[in-house]
């Protein structure tokens, strides 16, 4: 019989058994792929977005849901303590934009290989094979079964992952061992994954925006669900980028007719201002068609569309453009319409929104509080973040905490 066996080698569950074996427990880690890590190593587009040079407070602000449950865990294992482990493992790290912290040599595999490492110089085994359930008697775990055999353990962390990007392993088994162990597991959705427009924005495909404000109202709301500043791009099937997959992450259940995004090409410039630039390169441009006009003020790709969006001939010349012409086209240029359909498949998410109740889950230890001996770590816990880095820094905290309390539990 071991200790602690960890369901899942991604990141959570990792920093899970490294922690609970630096306590001295005696861990195994069951892991249906081949290799340790698969999701870990394609996050920020194989850069790996480790975790945000930003306190403990700051984390929390970017978490939109269950911040509050993160307290204690991040309290433990702030975003400067997970930043030591990995410089104290040999990869140094640098701060960019936003305070993103990635592996200076942009490698997301480093990472991958500083835990995997650490596993084996602490003696952490490594069993290849699927989890097909968690075996309890008298209201405790006492083993994992697998495709390979049953495993004997005093305690049992489910890392498993969410839904999101199932060919690297993360299919949602997590859930149903929680759910046959008692468990209440909240709705899922994708989060942190772009979204469909009716028809796509096919006329604008490939276009990267930089410095725009992207602001997503739910019809029938005074107050926006988002609005931020930053950049995006346009698909065949709608948006998607930074700002996009942000948004993505505090809207509900999206049905035709719910949201609508609107983006401010000029935010910098208010109505007034921008008023007087378009008029001025007008007057500049008396005898030229609007398509042409605007080519100084906006990418060609979206030219098209902002004047059918304000209802003006693009072949209309800039001398015979009206004050309320010229007004609907700057109102366009501030607030550019994109109806909302639907999020991508979960498949295509950064991210699960939803899974296992924080509120059968202590806080402190990820313990559960129906079951002995079993703790959650990483992405099946109920909480979700921004892109920044934040959802990296709630798997290694849950992981950490997890870990720390698994082991004492069964040496103390």
């Amino acid at each position: 019989m071991t200790d602690v066996a960890v369901i899942g080698a991604g990141a959570a569950g990792m920093f899970a058994a490294v922690t609970a074996a630096e306590s001295g427990a005696g861990v195994i880690v069951i892991e249906r792929n081949d290799k340790v890590g698969r999701k870990l190593a394609i996050t920020g587009k194989g850069r790996c977005n480790v975790t945000n040079d930003c306190g403990a407070d700051e984390v929390m602000k970017n978490l939109p849901k269950n911040p509050k449950f993160m307290y204690s865990a991040l309290s433990e294992l702030p975003p400067a303590r997970i930043m030591s482990f990995f410089e104290g493992e040999g990869v140094p790290l640098k701060t960019e934009r936003g305070s993103r912290v990635f592996p200076v040599s942009d490698r997301a595999y480093d990472i991958v290989d500083a835990l995997y490492g650490k596993m084996k110089k602490l003696g952490v085994k490594l069993f290849n094979a699927r989890a097909t359930g968690i075996k309890t008697e008298n209201g405790a775990v006492t083993g994992v079964e697998t495709e390979r055999g049953f495993i004997a353990a005093k305690c049992v962390i489910i890392a498993t992952g969410g839904k999101s990007y199932p060919v690297t392993g993360s299919t949602g088994d997590g859930y149903r061992f929680a759910e046959e162990l008692g468990h209440t597991v909240t709705e899922l959705k994708p989060s942190l994954v772009p979204l469909e427009t009716p028809g796509g924005c096919a006329e604008m495909m490939g276009l990267s925006l930089k410095n725009v404000t992207l602001t997503v109202r739910e019809n029938g709301r005074k107050k926006p669900v988002f609005s931020e500043m930053g950049e995006m791009l346009f698909t065949h099937f709608g948006i998607s980028g930074p700002l996009v997959l942000s948004a993505s992450s505090v809207m509900g259940a999206v049905t035709p007719g719910r949201y609508t995004a609107y983006i401010d090409f000029k935010p910098a410039l208010d109505v007034q201002t921008l008023d007087r630039r378009v008029t001025r390169d007008f007057d500049e441009r008396k005898n030229m068609q609007l398509s042409n006009a605007l080519r100084k003020l906006l990418p060609e790709a979206v030219i098209l569309p902002v004047l059918k969006a304000a209802g003006t001939d693009p072949s209309k010349q800039c001398n015979s453009v009206t004050k309320a012409e010229r007004a609907a086209l700057v109102s366009t240029l501030k607030a550019f319409p994109l109806d909302i359909t639907s999020y991508r498949p979960i498949e295509e998410a950064i991210i699960t929104d939803g899974g296992v109740s924080v509120k059968e889950t202590d806080p402190k230890t990820m313990r559960s509080k129906l079951v002995g001996g079993l703790y959650f770590a990483g992405e099946i816990l109920d909480v979700t973040g921004f892109t920044g880095g934040f959802n990296l820094t709630v798997a290694f905290a849950t992981g950490y905490a997890a870990g720390k309390a698994a082991a004492a539990e069964v040496l103390y």
